[in-house]
C-alpha cells in the first residue's frame, strides 16, 4: 500500500460526516492492544482555540526535552498533518505502515469505522511505536461521544470556551454545549477551564464535582500585551517579561494564558517545565490557517474562524492591525450561522469575493454574496478560489488595503495552491 492509497482508503472510509459514540474506537484499540493506554495525555476540547491551544503545549513540552506527539483535526492538505511528533508530521511512509495495521484491525468489524476515527486510532498507534513520553490530544468535535475520548486518565483535561457551534450534533444552548464538551473530564483528572462565567461553566463546575475532579480556572490577570503587530507579539505572564509569539491575532494571547496555566498545573507531574522552556517553546510555534500571512505584496492573511465566537475574535484583530479596513475572500458552510457572521464583518470590509467551500455542507457563493450585499459589503461571487484572489489582489493594491481570507478552514488549501 501507497500513502496514496492509504490517504484515499480513509477517506472513503464512510460518507457519515459525524456518527457519534466511542464504541468503535474501543473496539479497535482493542483489537490493537490499546494504543491510547501506552502515553500520558493531555487532552483539550473547546468550541474556539483549542487548535493553537494544543500546539502552545506540544511546543513548550518539546522544548522542555519530552518527546511530545499532538493529535489534532482537521488537516488542511495531507492526512500526516495530524499527526506531529516533536512538532514535526510524521513521515509518509510512517503513516502509511501504521494505517495497513489499523485497516487490518478494522476491516471485519460489524460497524464500520468513520473516517476520524480510523485516522484517530492511526494516531494512537503511531504515537505508541514512537514511544512519545506525552501527547497532547485535541477532540475533533465535542467531546463526550468523540472519538478521541477514549482516554481513560489525563494528565490533565482542558477546555478553552464555549460558545454555539455544531448545534445539529451538540445541542442549542451553551448548556447543553458545556454538557458535551465535559464529556472529557476524567475521575480524579484535573481539568482547566478556559472560557467565560455563566450557564457552561456552571455545568462544567457540576461535572467536575461529580467525577472528583479539580477544576482551575485560566488566569488572564496574569497575562499583559506589552507590543502586537501583524508580524507578531510580545506579553508578560505572571511575571515573565517580553515572552514573544510568532502566531498571529489578538485571541493568541487568551489561548496562551491557557495554554501557559495549563504548564502551571503540569509542572509537579512533568518536572523538566521551565521558563526557558516556556520562552523557547512559545518563540518557536507556527500554526496553518489561524491568522497566518501568506504574502507580503499585497499583503494577505488567512484565518480559519467559522463561527461567531470566530468570527468575533478574528474581527479583533483585523481591527487592531488594519485601521482603514480590509478586502475580503470568503467561503462557509450552510450549517454555520453565516448571516450573524456577515453583519460582524460588515463594518470591517471595503469589499467581497465569495467562494464554495469544497464541501458538502458548502454554502453557494452566490447565496453568500447576496447575504454579504444585504449587510451593505459589496460582495461578488467567484467560481474558483484562484480567480476571487486575482479580483481581491487587484483591489488590495489600488485601495492599499490587505486581503484576508476566513470562514472556513475548507478554503485553506485551494488558497495557498492559488498564491503560488
Amino acid at each position: 500500500m501507497t500513502f496514496k492509497e492509504a490517504a484515499l482508503r480513509l477517506k472513503e472510509a464512510t460518507h457519515i460526516f459525524c456518527k457519534p459514540g466511542t464504541e468503535r474506537v474501543e473496539e479497535l484499540c482493542a483489537r490493537l492492544g490499546h494504543p491510547e493506554r501506552a502515553f500520558r495525555v493531555i487532552h483539550v476540547t473547546g468550541t474556539n482555540g483549542k487548535g493553537s491551544t494544543s500546539l502552545m503545549l506540544a511546543s513548550i513540552l518539546t522544548a522542555a526535552g519530552y518527546k511530545t506527539g499532538q493529535f489534532s483535526s482537521p488537516y488542511l492538505s495531507l492526512p500526516t498533518e495530524c499527526i506531529r511528533i516533536n512538532n514535526l508530521p510524521i513521515p509518509k511512509r510512517r503513516f502509511t505502515s501504521v494505517a495497513k495495521k489499523v485497516f487490518a484491525a478494522a476491516c471485519d468489524m460489524d460497524d464500520a469505522p468513520t473516517e476520524f476515527e480510523l485516522l484517530t486510532v492511526i494516531a494512537f498507534l503511531a504515537l505508541k511505536e514512537a514511544r512519545v513520553d506525552v501527547a497532547v490530544v485535541e477532540v475533533c468535535m465535542g467531546g463526550r461521544l468523540d472519538a478521541t475520548n477514549v482516554i481513560e486518565k489525563p494528565l490533565l483535561s482542558v477546555i478553552t470556551g464555549i460558545s454555539i457551534d455544531h448545534t445539529a450534533f451538540l445541542g442549542n444552548t451553551l448548556a447543553d454545549i458545556a454538557y458535551v464538551k465535559a464529556g472529557i473530564i476524567k475521575e480524579n483528572a484535573p481539568v482547566l477551564y478556559g472560557g467565560k462565567e455563566g450557564e457552561a461553566e456552571e455545568v462544567i463546575r457540576k461535572e467536575a464535582d461529580k467525577l472528583h475532579a479539580p477544576l482551575y480556572k485560566t488566569r488572564y490577570d496574569l497575562l499583559e500585551k506589552e507590543q502586537s503587530t501583524p508580524d507578531g507579539t510580545r506579553f508578560s505572564f505572571d511575571g515573565m517579561r517580553g515572552i514573544t509569539l510568532p502566531l498571529l491575532g489578538m485571541y493568541q494571547l487568551k489561548n496562551a494564558a491557557t495554554a501557559l496555566t495549563a504548564i502551571s498545573l503540569l509542572k509537579d507531574r512533568l518536572p523538566l517545565l521551565n521558563e526557558d522552556a516556556i520562552r523557547r517553546g512559545l518563540a518557536c510555534v507556527a500554526w496553518e490557517g489561524r491568522f497566518e500571512k501568506l504574502s507580503s505584496d499585497p499583503p494577505i492573511f488567512f484565518d480559519g474562524a467559522h463561527n461567531p465566537e470566530g468570527i468575533d475574535a478574528a474581527a479583533e484583530s483585523i481591527r487592531a492591525y488594519f485601521k482603514n479596513g480590509i478586502i475580503l475572500v470568503s467561503g462557509i458552510l450552510r450549517d454555520k450561522d453565516y448571516k450573524a457572521i456577515a453583519a460582524k464583518l460588515a463594518p470591517l470590509t471595503h469589499t467581497a469575493f465569495t467562494v464554495t467551500p469544497k464541501s458538502a455542507r458548502a454554502l453557494d457563493a452566490k447565496a453568500y454574496a447576496a447575504v454579504l450585499c444585504e449587510t451593505g459589503i459589496p460582495a461578488t461571487a467567484c467560481t474558483t478560489v484562484k480567480n476571487a484572489l486575482q479580483k481581491a489582489m487587484i483591489s488590495a493594491k489600488e485601495q492599499a488595503r490587505p486581503v484576508v481570507c476566513l470562514g472556513s478552514l475548507y478554503l485553506y488549501d485551494s488558497v495557498k495552491k492559488a498564491i503560488k
